[in-house]
Formats: structure tokens, sequence, C-alpha cells
């Protein structure tokens, strides 16, 4: 379906365009942009896609990455019942979702390496984020000049510290997360608030439209709960800024009833049970922490979307925004830190806002002043994140002032596949445990929380009992025999068996003095 803008004839100064029936402010000729300002912005995009080309290429590694890799070859060895991501036990896990079920289908049908399809992952998720922001835009601003604009203010418009998280969209952020199932759900969230803003206006879609949207819905939530969470709150909004009819909230409601039975009926975990995972307040509280340095640009858009409420107090984005502030707010004063993962339904809307309305401004000494303060602001965000292409090109190539902003990715540990095989269980610290299972071997404690592995706490005991100082060495070799311990990951000052030990054999070497040990039967 077509989502380009209503009304997309030029106008007069002055006059107004209506959205859902009623007026939105300022109408813009909608023409393609002239001169330098479009001829900038669009080279601008242009290089910020290729550049993310060249990361996907590199992949650099850091964070998650490895329980995607994991996953994706978890599901490649078996599709329909692959067991836990992380340690030999036969678990559900939520990283087994729509999007990671087809990976892991097209690695097994196909016979690339999970690598290789992880780097297709994200060049799809790169593309579906890349139109949907521009779909997205295009039903806010019929101005050619907007989307381009809104792309480099969702990269740039942040802060002057760095911050990166899966689900949050700094350029830097997005060169690390670019192929987590993150970026995927919220390129799919982006066409959903596109479709779903087209399909409530005065003559409301049809049923297999809304029923369409619901599945949608139900893919996103599945494949990044957070990430559902913003796109519920936006898909929330933008109904609440239409101002349905009957007819459209009938059919909205089907949707969501077909998007519940979704979710209800996937086969691979429990999504309802997640409602009841705890462990997570801790991991989420630097969410709400460094506010201002980590997101001070973005308070432009918060002028913006003030411009936006003196015009009308339900325009999407201000609801949009006012939902993610009361959200993340109650998360803070609540102590429920994990609800700070709401902030992009704060956030992304600001940056919108934004792009919007210097797109959209008339002409004269007022749309300069705003386009020149956005401009500079940008500017800073580029420079924050100016390190980020040291995953191109590595940190040798860089500036002084730039190789010092930057932060290398994990080297992983491919050294260890020549000996180590799938399915066999490594003994590893809580570092390269988030590393080795993407690799195809287990670890015996989860790198990351796991809601539905019941003995997860008597496995980190386990780990604990194994590394400690003060161990005996019957007890050490008890940990190794009661998990199948084949392998173990250490370096010298881990503690653990020491290296002459007669039950390990040396076996390799990698970066950071880690050694290789297999245990000997």
């Amino acid at each position: 379906m077509s989502v380009a803008a209503e009304g997309t004839s030029a106008r007069g100064a002055g006059t107004t365009e209506r959205r859902f029936g009623r007026p939105w402010g300022p109408r813009v000729a909608a023409g393609r942009p002239r001169g330098a300002a479009g001829i900038t912005l669009w080279a601008a995009v242009a290089l910020v896609v290729v550049f993310m080309l060249l990361v996907i290429v590199r992949l650099p590694w850091d964070g998650d990455l490895g329980i995607h890799a994991a996953t994706v070859e978890r599901l490649r060895h078996r599709l329909f019942d692959p067991g836990n991501p992380l340690v030999q036990e036969d678990t559900p896990s939520p990283y087994y979702s729509p999007w990671t079920v087809f990976l892991g289908a097209v690695a097994r049908l196909t016979g690339l390496s999970v690598w290789v399809v992880l780097r297709i992952a994200a060049v799809m998720s790169l593309t579906l984020l890349v139109t949907g922001v521009r779909r997205y835009v295009r039903t806010l601003s019929a101005h050619r000049l907007a989307p381009p604009l809104a792309l480099l203010c969702l990269m740039f418009l942040w802060g002057t510290q760095v911050f990166n998280w899966s689900g949050f969209l700094g350029l830097n952020s997005l060169a690390l997360t670019v192929a987590y199932p993150s970026v995927f759900a919220l390129g799919m969230a982006f066409h959903l608030w596109a479709l779903l803003t087209r399909s409530l206006k005065d003559e409301p879609a049809g049923w297999v439209v809304f029923l369409g949207l619901g599945a949608m819905w139900a893919v996103i939530l599945l494949s990044h709960q957070f990430t559902g969470v913003v796109t519920t709150l936006g898909a929330l909004a933008t109904v609440i800024a239409a101002r349905a009819g009957r007819r459209a909230l009938l059919r909205l409601g089907a949707g969501i009833l077909l998007g519940v039975t979704v979710i209800t009926l996937w086969p691979y975990y429990d999504f309802f049970a997640l409602l009841h995972a705890g462990g997570l307040e801790a991991i989420h509280q630097p969410l709400y922490q460094h506010l201002l340095v980590r997101f001070g640009l973005v308070l432009l858009g918060v002028v913006a979307l003030a411009v936006r409420a003196r015009r009308d107090l339900r325009d999407p984005l201000v609801v949009f925004f006012l939902l993610g502030v009361l959200v993340f707010a109650a998360g803070g004063l609540s102590g429920h830190y994990s609800w700070g993962r709401a902030l992009p339904v704060a956030l992304v809307p600001a940056q919108l806002a934004a792009a919007v309305e210097v797109a959209g401004a008339a002409r004269g000494t007022l749309r300069k002043v705003a386009a020149g303060v956005l401009a500079a602001a940008l500017g800073i965000g580029v420079w924050t994140q100016v390190q980020t292409v040291g995953y191109v090109v590595g940190r040798s190539a860089l500036p002084g002032a730039v190789a010092a902003k930057y932060r290398l990715p994990w080297v992983g540990y491919h050294w260890i596949t020549p000996w180590v095989r799938y399915g066999d269980v490594v003994m590893a610290n809580t570092w390269a445990a988030r590393q080795v299972p993407a690799y195809g071997a287990y670890t015996v404690a989860p790198g990351y929380p796991d809601f539905f592995l019941p003995d997860e706490a008597k496995r980190e005991a386990a780990v604990r009992t194994y590394f400690d100082a003060g161990v005996s060495r019957a007890a050490r070799l008890g940990v190794l025999r009661s998990y199948g311990v084949r392998w173990i990951v250490q370096r010298p000052a881990e503690g653990g068996l020491p290296p002459g030990d007669p039950a390990l054999r040396r076996v390799a070497s990698g970066p950071g003095g880690q050694v290789l040990y297999e245990v000997v039967r």
C-alpha cells in the first residue's frame, strides 16, 4: 500500500493541510527539494547508508551479538526444537522469535554460516528501518526534505556522550546492534505506524489491512519485547490523534485480537510469562543516569513538539512523546528501571518533530535560524559519534582526537573453533560465556539472565565454585563432571585448576593471555 502523504499539491503560505479531518498547521510546498539544502541532506543520508553497509561487512562485535548468533546456530541444527541457546538444557527462550526462526531457516536451507546470515539480516533490517522512517515521516509532512532530515536527526540528535543500547538509534549504537532483532523490530514499527496512520483516515481501510497490522504488531512484540512496547505506545498515540470512528476502531480491535492470538499460540516461548520476569532492574538502572549529556540535544525536538502542541494538543508526535515521558518517569519513580527501555517513545517523536518542523517552516529569518540551530546540533552529534568510523577503517587510520574516543570491539573466540565442536560444554566466566555459544558450544552458566532456565542460580554457583580461590581440587573436578565440561577457557588470574593439573591438557592460547584447556577424562 502506498503511504505517500496526503494532499501533496502546493498551496499558498498561511493555508493549512487537513489530516484526520482537521487542520494541522502551516502547509509548505511539497515539490522536490531544490538547491544546496536538498542535495546536501540526501547526500548525507546516502553517506550514512553506505557507511552502515561497510559496518555490516565488518560486523563489529560487542554486547549481545553472541546470543543472537547462538540462537540462529541452534535453529540451524534443530529448527523446531532448538533448546536453550546458551546452555545444554531443553528450555524455551524469548530469543526464538519469528525473525530469528526465519534466519535459522535461511541458515539451514542455504548452508551459509551464521555470520553470513547475520549480515544478511542486518542489510534487511537496515532497509526496513530507512524505508520505514521515510514512510512514517511522509504521513507527518509532505515536504520532501522531512524524510532525510528525520533520518539524520534519529542518528545524530542525541547528546554529547555516546550512548549504546539495543532499541536506540544513535549511529554508534546502530553500528553495534544492526544485526540484532531490535533493529528489525524498529524498522517494522515505523512501517506499522505509517500504515496505521493511513488506515485510520476518515474512510478506514478494510478488515484485511487491520488484520495485517495485528499480525505485524505480534511479530514485533515476539521479536523484541521492549521495542514491542515502544511500538504499542506509538500506535496508541496514533489512534488517539486520529479520533477514529466506530468502524475503524472495530477493525482495529479485530487486528489486536489476531495479534494477541498469534502471541498466545507462538510455540517457542510463553510471551506472557515474561511479564513476571525479574532481575532486570539493576541492568537497566543506567538508563536513568547522565540524561542531559546523553540526550541533551533532543531538547531541540521538545521545543518543536511545543510548537506542534500549540497547533493541536492531540498531534500524534505530541501524544507519542507524552506517553513516553509518563512511562519513563513512572519507571524511575517506582524503581522499575526496566521501564526505561520505553525511552525511545519520548526520543523518537522529539527527533522527528525537530526534523519535520524545520523542513516545513515558512521561508524567512525564523526558518534560517531554526535550520542553523538544528544544523549545529547535528554537527555536535556527528562529532560525538565520529569514532564509529573506526568500525570500518580501524583505529590506526583514525586521527588522534578521534582515535582517543574509539573503543575496540570484542575480539571473539574463533580461535577455539579448530578444537571445540558444536554441542561441547565449555567452562567459562561471564565475559567469555557471552561469546563462546556463538560458535556452537554451550557454557555451564548463561552469560545473560535467563528467566526460563530453572537452575540458573545453581549453574552460576557452579561456575563460581570452579573459579573461586580456596576451593578444593575435588570440588572443582566435581563441577566439571556434573556438567559434562570438555573444555575450559580461562586466564591465569581467574583461578580454577592450575595449569599443570593432570586433569587438564593445554590446547591453545588466545588474546589477553587466555588459554584453552581440554579436560582429560
